[in-house]
């Protein structure tokens, strides 16, 4: 069995972020990078008119972690228990709240998810004003995500768990297998070489949800084995554990329902870009510049947020909450120095990043342009504020965030563009100018959390 890592809770702090940071970081920009390259061969090799078919990736995405992010809460409160658990050395109870949370995830996804998400795809695409030509490569794309969707959830599981725990290199290495397998099925499946049929956007669809396999099984393989510091369970059971499910309940969903809360603001935001003049080109121009540019931001800005989270949860098992704290202001300070990096590249070459995606023609290009000099400034807010919300939860304070999260994704940022709307002045600038509001207010509120004390302190027991 691996050891625990002392240096998470002793010695330099920066030291102890660092170390956990940048696989993270790296893990989550190797995830990130299949999709930037998928939309890229979409872009060159789905033929389709304002760049639908990139529009279409965009839109299904958002819709499906709409439905299925609320089973992400799970393993927010399997994290948080890991870690705490981590830094008082209990393995025991470390296997027990990560092998319930495992068959909790299990019955959700294939048993509720998948046959719901297939039936209410049509309606969810119409929800979002979804045009036709938008809808021909969606639909496809976004049943395929839904029916064959738990490998990919599942991996988020193991490496969050192996995160948490203290082990931030083996989900690294996860991620490169997956991700180089991923960039291979979909792209032999989107362009149609050797013998495959050119399966455009569903090939997307295809490769995202079959390349975690391989991962998954490697993951239960190294748990079962003893070579991973997160142990197997004491026993096996298919019974349920209610004092672990209450707990992790008790943790995670109000972190579900965040991000439940952020994916609806992202879904009405789609909804509003809909009702634009030139909506499809709009709703491209969203999908490339935030949904995959950006990531470059917050890939990296949830990777700082996770290696908070842990460095938190570990400090206060190991009872030095303040260290926490240290670690996670470190961590903040981090993700917004690489965010304004990122932003100048935004600002200065707009014109070639967009060249990436074969969106040269207008109106994508201008809509794009300004996006991009909006998302220079928004990501280095979002930045900082991912970093702190990581701390929080990490602590297991879940509900605040919750609140901070529905006042600026739902209250500023569809409220701002509610205003423009009721007087007939809403423009792609204002809803770029909405999103800048929106993560401005998000990072202050945050801060203003994690400057108090009652948070870095509250007590988890399994009963």
């Amino acid at each position: 069995m691996k050891a625990f890592d002392k240096e998470l809770t002793s010695g330099s702090i920066f030291r102890s972020v660092w170390k956990l940071g940048w696989p993270l970081v790296l893990m989550n920009l190797v995830n990130g990078s299949h999709g930037f390259v998928a939309q890229i061969l979409v872009g060159h090799y789905v033929v389709s008119d304002n760049n639908a078919a990139n529009a279409a990736i965009g839109v299904s995405w958002q819709v499906f972690l709409v439905i299925v992010v609320f089973i992400a809460s799970i393993f927010q409160g399997t994290n948080v228990l890991v870690s705490r658990y981590a830094g008082q050395e209990d393995r025991a109870n470390m296997g027990r709240v990560f092998y319930q949370s495992f068959l909790c995830a299990i019955f959700l996804l294939v048993v509720i998810v998948a046959p719901a998400g297939y039936f209410l795809s049509p309606y969810l695409l119409d929800f979002v004003h979804a045009g036709p030509d938008v809808q021909h490569y969606a639909l496809p794309y976004l049943r395929v995500l839904f029916l064959c969707g738990a490998p990919l959830f599942l991996m988020f599981m193991f490496t969050g768990a192996f995160q948490a725990s203290g082990d931030p290199n083996t989900p690294l290495k996860l991620a490169v297998l997956t991700t180089v397998l991923n960039l291979v099925i979909s792209s032999v499946l989107i362009t149609g070489a050797g013998p495959f049929p050119a399966m455009g956007t569903m090939g997307v669809a295809v490769g995202t949800v079959t390349a975690p396999l391989v991962s998954v099984s490697i993951a239960i393989a190294l748990i079962l084995r003893g070579k991973a510091i997160l142990p197997p369970p004491d026993r096996f059971t298919f019974l349920p554990d209610f004092a672990v499910i209450k707990l992790v309940t008790r943790i995670g969903v109000p972190t579900g329902i965040q991000g439940v809360v952020l994916n609806i603001g992202g879904v009405f935001l789609l909804k509003y870009i809909g009702a634009l003049e030139h909506s499809a080109a709009a709703q491209a121009a969203y999908t490339i510049c935030y949904t995959q540019l950006f990531s470059l931001v917050t890939w990296t800005a949830f990777g700082l947020r996770a290696a908070a989270g842990t460095v938190m949860g570990q400090n206060i098992g190991a009872g030095c909450p303040e260290r926490g704290k240290a670690g996670v202001g470190v961590a903040a300070l981090l993700g917004a120095g690489w965010a304004a990096v990122i932003g100048v590249i935004f600002w200065l070459f707009p014109g070639t990043l967009m060249g990436l995606f074969n969106a040269y023609h207008e109106p994508v290009a201008t809509y794009a342009r300004s996006l991009l000099h909006y998302l220079a400034f928004s990501g280095v807010m979002l930045g900082a504020a991912l970093a702190l919300t990581g701390g929080i939860q990490g602590s297991g304070y879940t509900k605040i965030p919750m609140y901070i999260a529905f006042l600026t994704q739902i209250v500023v940022l569809l409220g701002v563009c509610a205003a423009f709307s009721f007087f007939d002045a809403l423009t792609p600038s204002r809803v770029w100018l909405a999103i800048l509001i929106s993560h401005t207010s998000r990072l202050v509120l945050t801060y203003a959390v994690f400057r108090t004390d009652k948070w870095a302190h509250i007590r988890l027991e399994i009963e």
